[in-house]
């Protein structure tokens, strides 16, 4: 008879699985690489459509010929920056706070007790080895909601060219257009769809007991040894299911541009119309719809992925 093995349900990696504190997570940006000056964008999920494209990748079978795929609308509508993030050795050095802001931003937002704008204190190089700007999404342009969401977004390049995208663009609008292209990679992350309370058997994958169980089929048969006399964490349990960071790597990007009040983008279920810049990914995005993502450069491009080259016909919904 071969040894008895029963490996542990469920995947210690992230952990606690709880919900998260906010919906835009935090990102390492100094591990990101992008040839644009901004490396991230804030979001919004439209939903999933099926799209009619040609098939111009290399090694596909399908090569040449006209195929539908599964996609996702992003719609992205344009940042302002709302205050500077200096870092010395790594910390918060100091923050600056945008002083042209909005009437209305500042009746919405608890804006942080920092000091006003002051453009000379970027040219005191000695004070800050490294800079990066807190955006928020102009979401009063789209149908979604009236509060912005605000997010750390990282620039790319050197000190200097950092310092000059911060003063050409201070009280501009940022558009997604002028940071991603299409085929391009671009990772999501964000919340995933909430569930709710849950049982261990969907919640960890633990095999259904045997039907003549007394205490229940749905259940670990044990919660653990006599000694340690208590129950650890690693006991598949009952609990929250849903609403956690996840990241979706190496989305390829099939079409960007703006909405112009296009038909097939007027009154999406579950989200309305899309009225701003949007996003169309090959395959699946985490969250419901309407749900804030950050949408970033990859952190690891993958061949399999960056081969892969649609050219979108029709948006079939």
């Amino acid at each position: 008879m071969p040894t008895l093995k029963s490996p542990r349900k469920g995947s210690l990696q992230i952990w606690p699985r709880k919900r998260a504190r906010k919906f835009l997570p935090r990102v390492n940006w100094d591990a990101i690489d992008s040839k644009k000056n901004l490396k991230g964008f804030i979001c919004y999920k439209v939903g999933m459509a099926s799209v009619f494209v040609k098939d111009n990748t290399a090694t596909s079978m399908t090569k040449g010929k006209k195929i539908v795929i599964p996609a996702t609308i992003v719609e992205c509508p344009p940042m302002k920056i709302l205050s500077i993030r200096l870092y010395k050795h790594g910390d918060v050095a100091r923050e600056i706070l945008n002083e042209n802001l909005d009437k209305e931003l500042k009746r919405i937002l608890k804006l942080p007790k920092s000091k006003k704008m002051d453009l000379q204190t970027l040219d005191k190089k000695d004070d800050f080895d490294d800079l990066r700007v807190v955006a928020y999404s102009l979401t009063k342009k789209t149908g979604i909601k009236k509060t912005p969401d605000l997010a750390e977004i990282g620039l790319s390049g050197n000190l200097d060219e950092k310092i000059n995208f911060v003063k050409e663009n201070l009280n501009k609008e940022l558009s997604v257009l002028n940071n991603f292209t299409k085929g391009e990679l671009v990772d999501f992350r964000g919340l995933t769809k909430g569930r709710g309370f849950s049982g261990p058997v969907k919640r960890f994958g633990i095999s259904l007991k045997s039907h003549k169980s007394e205490k229940g089929q749905r259940r670990p048969g044990s919660l653990g040894p006599w000694h340690p006399s208590r129950v650890t964490f690693k006991a598949p349990q009952a609990g929250n299911i849903g609403m956690f960071t996840r990241i979706s790597y190496n989305s390829k990007i099939i079409d960007i541009g703006k909405a112009d009040n296009k038909k097939e983008f007027s009154n999406i279920k579950n989200f309305g119309d899309l009225q701003t810049d949007y996003i169309i990914v090959n395959g699946s995005v985490q969250g419901p719809a309407k749900r804030q993502i950050l949408v970033t450069a990859p952190l690891r491009e993958t061949k399999k992925q960056s081969k892969n080259n649609f050219d979108l016909l029709e948006v079939l919904r």
